[in-house]
């Protein structure tokens, strides 16, 4: 490879593009690491729950598991942003480094090269010099001796001039024996300086050109095994988060989801009772000895059990009664099963409460002690004011804790009272075990429940406004159909397109309108299906 040394440039030259593009591969590998860990760490923080009480704390065993996938998948996209930041500090920043160190290692060599060549050059050109006027000198000698001759030879020339032709031919000779001898060393000397460059001067760039190579090929070699280590190194941390994603997977419980589901909804009420028959036929079958037609005496007293039923019916609020008033202390308004549980909830905060009071209460007494002990680091009277503030606390606390649990013990005795009673033939109470709407959404409004006419522990204002009179309400308007509406839901009127109703409630912010049929049926109907037109006077039934 002596004479090629034009071709070493280029390979040497495509060698470090090619660590240039490897080093730009690298880059790009960490940037896809990089967007995908933030795009994982979106999707995590997308879809855990945002901070919430503690009673809206996901509690089935489906919500916790998905929960902690997500912990863990977070924890795996720490592990791409690990494995993007080793590729930038031990492959990508060395390549970049060493990249640098090989083009200036690489011009210095071939400037090597490129001096010894031009010297090179230098001794060929003054040989070639020494040689040209060698050559012009023996043409010059060969004319002077030519010259000498013919003149020696011609009779007619003088003597002078024939001496002068000699000294001319003698000048000629002695400077072209003297570019003889300057040939002869420039010769020498090229020769010697040549073998020096084919066999010496350029072997040993050639070597070290070879050298920085090889150490390029290697640094490849050992940045493409440490692209592989960066991922490695993860995968026992990578296989620990899956692992997790499958214990969350294997911890999810139905029938635990189903309890829960039963404690949450549960209410205490009990499925009403059987209807009683009602017999018509008693004045057809009368006795002859009655002369006239008369209506039992009692017969004004019954309640007609379908005119009010239709009418509870007629208020129910998506399987429970529309909400009318804010929710009463002591959690009335509840089914028994669910105010005995919010009472529970409501006593444990208190008792928590206290303790917090009691403990300061404590640390107030021992910092006194210390002031009156040591007055120099504080007046003993100025802790006063919020020990007597404490003091009261507690003393309210106290009272809300009895109180509560007063209710408490009224709630449990109403559940211990009801699982023994027997079914009773009365109108029962309307229970909704799901608060749920006709599209299938889900609320937690307590209020949103219908309860029978009210039992001798409930409060007399309770339940005033279960049950109107029998006049049915007014219209305030009319309203026409946009879509059709099934209507499956108990509460809910079923209405066709383009239906005509009247309008006898205005939606309270729910998105619901109560509507009446030309036949007298009533029901809810979704706000967003109907186009609603009030009217000044209100029209009648």
């Amino acid at each position: 490879l002596k004479d090629q040394f034009d071709n070493l440039d280029k390979h040497t030259q495509w060698g470090i593009d090619f660590l240039e593009k490897y080093a730009k591969f690298v880059k790009e590998r960490i940037e896809i690491e990089q967007n995908y860990a933030k795009q994982l760490r979106n999707l995590v923080k997308k879809y855990c729950p945002k901070r919430s009480p503690k009673d809206e704390e996901p509690r089935f065993t489906s919500c916790i598991a998905f929960f902690n996938i997500l912990n863990e998948l977070n924890d795996y996209a720490g592990q791409r942003e690990v494995v993007a930041e080793e590729m930038g500090h031990r492959v990508y920043g060395e390549l970049m480094r060493y990249s640098h160190d090989l083009k200036t290692e690489r011009k210095m060599h071939l400037q090597e090269g490129r001096k010894a060549q031009q010297y090179l050059d230098m001794c060929w050109k003054q040989m070639d010099n020494s040689k040209k006027k060698f050559e012009r000198e023996c043409r010059e000698a060969e004319k002077a001796q030519q010259s000498y001759e013919r003149l020696d030879n011609d009779t007619n020339a003088t003597k002078a001039d024939v001496e002068k032709a000699k000294q001319q031919l003698n000048l000629r000779t002695h400077m072209a024996d003297e570019n003889k001898n300057e040939y002869a060393a420039q010769l020498q000397n090229f020769n010697g300086e040549q073998h020096k460059h084919y066999y010496i001067v350029i072997p040993q760039i050639y070597k070290q050109l070879q050298e920085m190579d090889e150490r390029r090929t290697i640094k490849l070699s050992e940045c493409y095994k440490g692209f592989a280590d960066s991922e490695r190194k993860v995968i026992p941390i990578i296989s620990k988060c899956l692992e997790g994603m499958i214990l969350a997977a294997k911890s999810v419980d139905e029938h635990r989801d189903s309890q829960l589901v039963i404690d949450c909804f549960k209410s205490g009420f009990e499925p009403p009772g059987d209807f009683p028959f009602e017999d018509y036929s008693q004045n057809i079958y009368r006795t002859i000895s009655d002369g006239t037609i008369s209506t039992p005496k009692q017969e004004g007293m019954r309640i007609d059990s379908k005119t009010t039923v239709g009418k509870a019916k007629g208020k129910l609020w998506l399987f429970g009664k529309k909400p009318k008033g804010p929710a009463l202390e002591d959690f009335s308004h509840l089914p028994p099963e669910q105010r005995r549980k919010k009472l529970q909830q409501r006593i444990d905060e208190l008792n928590r409460e206290l303790q917090k009071e009691t403990d300061q209460k404590d640390a107030l007494i021992k910092m006194k002690d210390v002031y009156e002990k040591n007055p120099q680091m504080g007046d003993p009277g100025s802790l006063q004011p919020k020990l007597t503030e404490t003091m009261s606390n507690m003393d309210r606390l106290r009272m809300e804790i009895h109180k509560n649990e007063a209710w408490l013990s009224e709630a449990e005795g109403k559940v211990a009272a009801r699982s023994d009673r027997r079914h009773s033939s009365d109108i029962n109470h309307l229970v909704t075990q799901g608060r749920e709407s006709p599209e299938g959404s889900y609320t937690d409004d307590a209020n949103q429940e219908v309860r029978g006419p009210p039992q001798q522990h409930a409060h007399p204002n309770e339940f005033d406004d279960e049950f109107e009179d029998d006049d049915p309400l007014p219209a305030i308007g009319h309203c026409k159909a946009i879509y059709p509406f099934d209507g499956h839901n108990e509460g809910t009127l079923a209405m066709k397109e383009g239906e005509i109703l009247y309008i006898i409630e205005e939606d309270k912010g729910d998105g619901w309108t109560r509507a009446r049929r030309h036949n007298g049926e009533e029901g809810y109907v979704p706000t967003s299906y109907i186009d609603v037109t009030l009217e000044k006077n209100s029209k009648g039934a």
